[in-house]
């Protein structure tokens, strides 16, 4: 039987007494088997008696199955023999498809590679050893569950769980596997609903007063260096009361307050990437969470930081805030937590700056749409947690819908 197979021919399909198969008039060599019990298995004859499955009708789709073949066509052109990487593949244990196939692709194809492969390798540390093949759904959902009873959040279970559905998804591309033996585990339900955590007008007072008063900390123990090196004719150490900032923080919370950037986009930001005759940051896809690049417009206080600490950086075509000898930075905690703690803020994280930035935007009556531009959400959800800090607009909305002044009417007829 021959016909060109699509989901409405897979579906009129009806099981025989004997097997039988349907040969796509699409791609020669492609085909559907059906068994007496109903099971459909699709198949590619790449070579004269030879033939490898591709997949259940239940589990892929028609024309993903049919690219799959053109695949694996191509392939035995050039004299591959998927049979033959199968039997390797069966061979492949969790650690060296990690290890041998993943993360080399990985390192060319994903910005943070190095984290997620040692996340793989970290978070199923216990079934390295097994086989591709042998993990199965029970498998993780007993995985999931240990990890939980261990004190792990839900969000950091849900991270690790998608890592490891991406990879086998790729084995799967690859011809490692004829499916992804987890994909049926669902991510764990997690409460969205909470609020964004954002400064009160009181808390951002204190913040910016812990950090000018930790400036003048800094600049009082260079005046006191200077005067001890000064009295033995050692040689001065620059004068930090004629720079704008004392060091590096100040500039990097104004900035991550004013722009919402991420604290990896901050750390990775270049000078060749500031226009402050136009007053734009360009956040390029390489460094941005989402791998899109996008324009942030500055507003007059975070231009004025860009202007003000540019003159005073000494490499001004390197990173913006560069850490020791030129590298980009990885870590402020220490100074953050001890403004924090100085301006007696709680449960306000460098990632809340980010929250900050797009509560306030949102009650300043700036749409959400804009909202998710500016902060480079590639999905629209993540942007709708601000969606509550607007209530007015949804007042107006409801608003709307009155067509007829019940209320005056009824005024009228009373009076």
């Amino acid at each position: 039987m021959q016909a060109a197979i699509s989901i409405s021919v897979v579906k009129q399909l009806r099981p025989a007494t004997k097997p039988f198969e349907v040969r796509d008039t699409r791609v020669k060599g492609f085909l559907l088997r059906v068994q007496p019990s109903g099971a459909m298995t699709y198949y590619v004859e790449y070579r004269r008696g030879k033939r490898v499955a591709i997949g259940r009708s239940d589990v892929i789709a028609p024309d993903r199955a049919r690219e799959r073949a053109r695949d694996i066509l191509a392939g035995a052109q050039f004299g591959e023999d998927p049979m033959e990487e199968r039997r390797l593949a069966k061979a492949h244990t969790l650690r060296s498809f990690i290890e041998e196939v993943y993360e080399p692709w990985a390192k060319a194809n994903i910005r943070t590679s190095a984290a997620t492969v040692a996340r793989l390798n970290a978070s199923f540390a216990e079934h390295l050893d097994k086989k591709l093949g042998d993990l199965t759904a029970w498998i993780v959902e007993k995985w999931r569950a240990s990890r939980i009873n261990k004190g792990a959040k839900p969000a950091t279970v849900n991270r690790d769980l998608d890592d490891l559905k991406s990879s086998l998804t790729k084995a799967v591309a690859w011809g490692l596997l004829e499916a992804n033996p987890i994909a049926a585990v669902k991510r764990s339900r997690i409460d969205n609903s909470r609020a964004p955590r954002f400064l009160s007008p009181d808390e951002e007072a204190r913040l910016r007063k812990a950090l000018d008063d930790r400036e003048e900390g800094i600049r009082r123990e260079r005046d006191s260096a200077n005067a001890w090196r000064a009295e033995r004719t050692y040689e001065l150490l620059p004068d930090l009361r004629s720079a704008a900032f004392a060091d590096h923080l100040k500039p990097l919370v104004l900035l991550s307050l004013n722009t919402g950037m991420r604290r990896g986009e901050l750390f990775a930001l270049a000078w060749p990437s500031v226009d402050l005759q136009a007053g734009r940051i360009t956040v390029h896809g390489a460094t941005a969470k989402s791998g899109r690049t996008r324009h942030l417009p500055l507003n007059s206080e975070a231009l004025d930081v860009l202007r003000c600490w540019r003159d005073q950086s000494a490499d001004k075509a390197g990173f913006v805030f560069p850490g020791k000898n030129g590298a980009a930075f990885n870590n402020v905690r220490r100074s953050w937590e001890g403004v924090l703690a100085a301006a007696k803020i709680t449960r306000f994280r460098w990632h809340d700056q980010r929250h900050d930035f797009a509560s306030k935007l949102v009650m300043a009556g700036v749409d959400l749409n804009t909202v998710r531009e500016l902060l480079g959400h590639s999905d629209y959800a993540m942007t709708l947690r601000y969606a509550h800090l607007a209530p007015e607009h949804k007042a107006a909305a409801v608003a709307k819908l009155v067509r007829h002044p019940v209320a005056a009417s009824v005024r009228e007829s009373v009076g």
